[in-house]
């Protein structure tokens, strides 16, 4: 979502108080929806149940609504509270009929409709549906076992091995930790997105371990689906919190008091996306040999039924 900047406050032509450009924005945007729908301020106000004195300092940018407020405003306006924030995307008529087109649909229609979408913009980022097949991409939190059971795998089907943590740091000339410390989330992102970009453009065959924090930008996430087969090596939390203490290193949750809790959380919060990979498999149903033959029968298949379609 693409949000007004917050800048100082900037002097009213009346004399008054000073206004902040972001209420400004917003109250610009309230009057837009409203006179999209037709409806007066008299109107919104009472489908909103607030005063239209209170509407009306909020669309003029002098109105510091509350978040409830919002929730209710944009209730009237019939529109999510993110079009109402200033989600720019939302001012194009196509954007809405799209956006129509897809509410109310489940996930497994709208992961055919994402690939579609992929495939029909083709090179503008389509689904690389041939090249895809031979990029092996393991995702998932660590200590899932993308490092251990990544390069056995590509010994056994004879692919090149790719840390992709350890490409971002060389594209940054720093490590991970620095990189964050440095430059911030999203220096990270755009570097770990140049890393895989080079990956895929370099290796037509390849085993990629990736960051498990990768699935959280949408943008690098859509890359790796589009060109790579994807595998969630899955696992319960004791298992992910045993690997990584076992590797000396308790990022990201080094800071916490309640490791534990924070770690479920993130996992909770990632496993709807892991969830989008073409395979999963579980490393904590079994010990690591069966593991590993388990997900190199699972990775064979799926690229023989690849090869068949292909040739289909």
């Amino acid at each position: 979502m693409t949000l007004p900047v917050v800048t100082e406050p900037q002097p009213d032509a009346g004399g008054g108080e000073p206004r902040v450009p972001f209420l400004v924005a917003l109250g610009e945007r309230v009057r837009m929806l409203r006179s999209r729908r037709g409806m007066t301020r008299k109107a919104v106000a009472l489908a909103a149940d607030v005063s239209e004195r209170h509407l009306a300092n909020l669309e003029y940018g002098a109105g510091n609504a509350s978040i409830l407020v919002l929730v209710q405003v944009a209730r009237a306006l019939q529109c999510p509270l993110a079009e109402l924030l200033g989600d720019m995307s939302t001012s194009s008529p196509e954007w809405l009929l799209i956006r129509e087109l897809l509410q109310g649909r489940d996930e497994a229609e709208l992961r055919r409709a994402r690939l579609k979408l992929a495939e029909l913009f083709g090179a503008g980022g389509g689904v690389d549906a041939v090249g895809r097949h031979g990029r092996i991409a393991l995702i998932g939190l660590r200590g899932a076992g993308k490092s251990t059971l990544g390069r056995r795998l590509a010994e056994a089907l004879g692919y090149p091995f790719v840390e992709l943590s350890r490409q971002i740091e060389q594209f940054a000339g720093c490590s991970i930790s620095e990189i964050h410390a440095l430059y911030g989330a999203t220096a990270y992102r755009r570097y770990e997105r140049r890393a895989l970009e080079e990956v895929i453009q370099i290796y037509p065959e390849v085993v990629i371990a990736t960051p498990g924090g990768l699935v959280s930008d949408a943008t690098n996430f859509n890359l790796l689906l589009q060109h790579c087969t994807t595998v969630w090596l899955k696992a319960e939390p004791a298992d992910h919190m045993r690997r990584v203490a076992a590797q000396g290193d308790l990022r990201p949750m080094a800071a916490s008091a309640e490791a534990m809790e924070d770690l479920k959380r993130i996992l909770a919060g990632r496993s709807a996306f892991y969830s989008k990979a073409d395979l999963t498999i579980d490393t904590s149903a079994q010990p690591l040999e069966e593991t590993f033959a388990l997900l190199l029968r699972e990775v064979r298949a799926w690229l023989g039924r690849a090869a068949e379609a292909s040739a289909a």
